[in-house]
């Protein structure tokens, strides 16, 4: 059968739709994306970008195939184990679509080679799981001008927009890029990823979906793009809201680094960062890492230990009775709590969630435990 022959009848569902036909399958055939990633985000977002039909993409990536990797990088298999994950992008993409070209790279993207790597290209998809990668992907895009579909995740949660910093005059669309949300700052190169906070398959294929639908959206011209706006998933209510980006400055970001999303219908307030050496000695530090980590490295003297998965599945405030094997439980009435955790992301989202529930919360450990020198020498417990 002929690649020709295949691709008609493989797309006839999607050309009976009026917003693509048969011009709209030409400009997807036509057009070119970039993927940063051929892991968890890329493994959705290769393989229905391939189905669609598009015509060449790249896919970046350096890493190869671990087995932790297989609850959610579909792309790949037991049978793939220590292998380029190019490769199993390329297979995956030729056996949906013989007429698309993936053109791998494996090698790590980087400030020197990512405006060479990414020119020429209609969308870039970042799928990458650190800030360090999607600064660098918003530096070469924005001297480019390609609009990026961002997606990141954490555990039940995730985060999908579209930055592009020259969208055409014509649509009216808010010029919005990385900066301008999140701040090039340590506090959010400190935000954890997946292997450190953990992250379930299937919220993770619903996010490259979406990925993959703003690129299509974006190749054809139709719709509204997930610009100057943000569509925050939380898994675990099944549910969708979204957030305004365009009034959004460098100087004043509007969202935080992707987190668990407090399971709580009062309104948080933001508890701030507090140095070791600056915290109240009567306050209850309350570490929220898992317990492998506190095993490993304990904290202070005197810590209570409530993993923050568990946290946020707390629904009660202070004036409420708590099961006697809570760690809450023997809190005494009005104790500040400091939660801290390995670097600081997890912490904050644990102050966030208690303050909304009404708790006394002093904030939360500015940095988390950098080290056990420093923090032994920043907590004199009275």
């Amino acid at each position: 059968m002929s690649t020709v022959h295949t691709a008609t009848g493989r797309t006839v569902r999607q050309r009976t739709l009026p917003q693509i036909g048969d011009s709209g399958q030409v400009l997807l055939a036509r057009a070119k994306v970039a993927v940063v990633g051929a892991g968890g985000l890329g493994s959705p977002v290769i393989q229905y970008l391939a189905a669609a039909g598009i015509g060449t993409v790249h896919v970046i990536d350096d890493d190869t195939v671990e087995l932790s990797n297989l609850n959610r990088q579909t792309l790949h298999g037991v049978d793939t184990l220590g292998q380029p994950k190019t490769d199993g992008a390329v297979t995956a993409a030729h056996r949906l679509s013989p007429e698309t070209t993936v053109v791998p790279h494996s090698v790590r993207l980087t400030d020197a080679n990512s405006r060479e790597l990414l020119a020429g290209v209609d969308v870039i998809l970042d799928g990458s799981d650190s800030f360090t990668t999607r600064f660098i992907v918003h530096r070469a895009a924005t001297a480019l001008g390609t609009p990026v579909v961002y997606g990141a995740l954490m555990q039940w949660n995730a985060q999908v927009t579209v930055f592009w910093s020259a969208p055409p005059a014509a649509s009216g669309l808010p010029a919005t890029v990385l900066t301008d949300v999140f701040e090039d700052s340590a506090a959010t190169h400190a935000a954890p990823g997946c292997a450190e906070a953990g992250v379930l398959g299937a919220v993770v294929g619903i996010t490259g979906s979406f990925m993959a639908l703003e690129a299509i959206k974006l190749i054809l011209g139709t719709g509204t793009p997930l610009l100057g706006r943000m569509m925050l998933l939380d898994g675990l209510t099944g549910t969708t809201t979204e957030i305004p980006l365009a009034a959004a400055t460098a100087s004043t970001p509007t969202v935080t680094p992707p987190g668990p999303t407090p399971a709580t219908h009062r309104a948080p307030s933001a508890p701030g960062p507090v140095a070791s050496g600056e915290a109240d000695s009567s306050a209850i530090w309350l570490d929220v890492r898992r317990p492998e980590e506190c095993r490993e490295r304990p904290g202070p003297a005197d810590t209570v230990e409530l993993p923050l998965d568990r946290l946020l599945r707390l629904d009660a405030g202070p004036e409420d009775s708590l099961p006697a094997d809570h760690p809450l439980s023997a809190v005494p009435p009005g104790r500040m709590l400091l939660p801290f955790c390995a670097s600081g992301p997890r912490s904050a989202a644990a102050a966030r969630h208690l303050a909304g529930l009404g708790w006394p919360v002093l904030g939360y450990l500015d940095g988390g435990l950098r080290s056990p020198a420093s923090t032994a020498a920043g907590v004199q417990r009275g």
